[in-house]
């Protein structure tokens, strides 16, 4: 009975962890440094809206936060600027945004549904000296707006994309993700998983994730055998999920 016990492997309970999402903690690489360049430029900014697009996981929402924290510090606003779904953006809440703030983050911008609510809210901040932040899976200029005054509004926003990660900067992403969770990975771990895995911000989080909770399961320390057994994990569900 005790050696049944020993051999069944403990649930692990998903804590939730807080990223950093300081500018200092932002990791800087040619992949990124034209967008983290556009958003240090605030307020002088070369349009009064700007937009960083680039792959799920990216660090879009890292560079909106270091947007948002830099608003608040060189305007003394006492509160979080308004982000925003573009999804969520309808012509019932366009006036409430600006004058909550003069600064807005509209996230997602390729879900965008009401193309004539996004039109007049540009045109408001435009005209009335606000500053949007874009986030966006593509540059604006590529996706598929049917509103004509639109389409050629966002085709003029400045847009700076997030590329696929290098060896460099994966190997700190990895070291971030874990230190979000208060694990420290030896180097040896970090080089193997950088060289088996996809190279992609989302999946270096989902990756992270995965070897997390096999640590925790099998109540031992990152290693190797344990990335091997959390890459085998993703493949499976990977493959059950494509039929």
């Amino acid at each position: 009975m005790t050696e049944a016990k020993n051999n069944i492997v403990q649930l692990a309970l998903e804590f939730p962890n807080r990223p950093s999402l300081g500018r200092e903690d932002f990791l800087v690489s040619p992949c990124n440094q034209e967008a983290v360049a556009l958003i240090d430029a605030w307020p002088d900014w070369p349009y009064f809206a700007v937009c960083v697009y680039g792959d799920e996981g990216s660090g879009k929402t890292h560079l909106a936060n270091v947007f948002a924290n830099k608003v608040a510090l060189l305007t003394n606003f006492p509160y979080r600027i308004p982000f925003i779904r573009a999804a969520k953006i309808n012509r019932g809440n366009l006036r409430s945004l600006f004058d909550y703030s003069k600064c807005l983050v509209v996230e997602e911008l390729d879900g965008l549904q009401d193309e004539e609510a996004l039109f007049h809210l540009y045109n408001l901040f435009r005209d009335e000296g606000g500053n949007i932040l874009f986030t966006s899976s593509q540059a604006p200029a590529r996706l598929d707006i049917k509103l004509p005054d639109l389409r050629s509004r966002l085709n003029i926003v400045p847009a700076a994309e997030i590329r696929e990660p290098d060896d460099e900067l994966l190997s700190a992403l990895l070291v971030k993700l874990f230190m979000d969770r208060q694990v420290t990975p030896s180097p040896e771990v970090i080089h193997f998983m950088v060289n088996n895995m996809q190279r992609s911000f989302a999946f270096a989080r989902r990756l992270v994730t995965e070897v997390d909770n096999v640590s925790l399961a099998r109540k031992r320390a990152v290693s190797i055998n344990i990335v091997k057994e959390a890459l085998a994990n993703i493949a499976a569900r990977h493959q059950t999920e494509l039929f």
